[in-house]
């Protein structure tokens, strides 16, 4: 099986989230983000985490063996940016 790369796992969760900023680091297996999508206005952030897992649907389980993530909104992202 073929390792993702933190590019590949951008692209699958741009191409399934609305995402002003998506940055992804990680070695081929754990990989790091930061998030930054209108769509997690008003959620909790397991909300949030939920909304990447499902954009990245089955390749959580079968490719990605762990990922962490920063989920902000694109005002929170501004205040901390």
């Amino acid at each position: 099986m073929n390792l993702p790369t933190p590019e590949q796992i951008r692209e699958y969760i741009v191409s399934q989230l609305p995402c002003e900023h998506c940055e992804v680091e990680g070695d081929g297996s754990h990989f790091q983000a930061i998030i930054v999508s209108p769509a997690f206005e008003g959620k909790r952030l397991i909300a949030r985490h939920q909304l990447v897992y499902t954009a990245l649907g089955d390749r959580m389980r079968e490719e990605i063996h762990a990922l962490s993530m920063s989920t902000l909104t694109p005002e929170e992202y501004k205040k901390n940016g």
